[in-house]
C-alpha cells in the first residue's frame, strides 16, 4: 500500500457539496492499495503512520506522533498514487489494486488506525471527492508498505 501523509491543522472531504469527513489537527492520509499487497499491509502501514514522528515537541523538533498529540486522521482513497509516469504524457494506473480488494484494504487501513486509538474520518471509496486541507509546515511524507518489513 502507498500513503501520502500530510501534517494538517484541519482537513475535510466533501462529495457533491456535502462534508463527509473532517478533522482538526492531525494527518491527512491519501491511500492506495497496490497489486500484490500482502494481506497484512493495511495493519502494518497503519502502525507506521500512527507512530510517524512529524509533530513538534516543546523544543520545536519533529518528535511527536499523531498518537502523542491526540490528533485525528482523515483517510481518503486515491488510486492515482499508483501513477506510472515513466513513459508518455498520460499516467498509467495498472499497478493499482482492483476496486473490490482496493476498497477492502482501504477500509481495513482506516479500521487499523481506529484500533490504534485514533479518531478517523474517511472519504467514500470510488467517489468524486473534493479535499480541502491546511498543510502545517508544510510537512508531506510519502510512505510505501513495501519499504520496510
Amino acid at each position: 500500500m502507498r500513503a501520502l501523509i500530510q501534517r494538517v491543522t484541519e482537513a475535510r472531504v466533501t462529495i457533491a457539496g456535502e462534508t463527509v469527513g473532517a478533522i482538526g489537527p492531525g494527518l491527512m492520509v491519501l491511500v492506495c492499495a497496490m497489486q500484490g499487497d500482502p494481506d497484512d499491509a493495511p495493519e502494518k502501514l497503519a502502525a507506521r503512520v500512527a507512530k510517524l514522528r512529524i509533530f513538534r515537541d516543546e523544543a520545536g523538533k519533529m518528535n511527536r506522533s499523531v498518537q502523542d498529540i491526540g490528533g485525528a486522521a482523515l483517510v481518503v482513497s486515491q488510486f492515482t498514487l499508483a501513477a506510472d509516469t515513466r513513459t508518455g504524457n498520460r499516467p498509467g494506473f495498472s499497478t493499482a489494486e482492483g476496486p473490490a480488494r482496493g476498497e477492502t484494504l482501504y477500509l481495513r487501513f482506516a479500521d487499523a488506525l481506529r484500533d490504534l486509538g485514533l479518531t478517523v474520518e474517511t472519504g467514500r471509496f470510488g467517489a468524486d471527492m473534493q479535499v480541502a486541507l491546511v498543510n502545517d509546515g508544510p510537512v508531506t511524507i510519502w510512505m510505501d508498505s513495501t519499504d520496510r518489513t
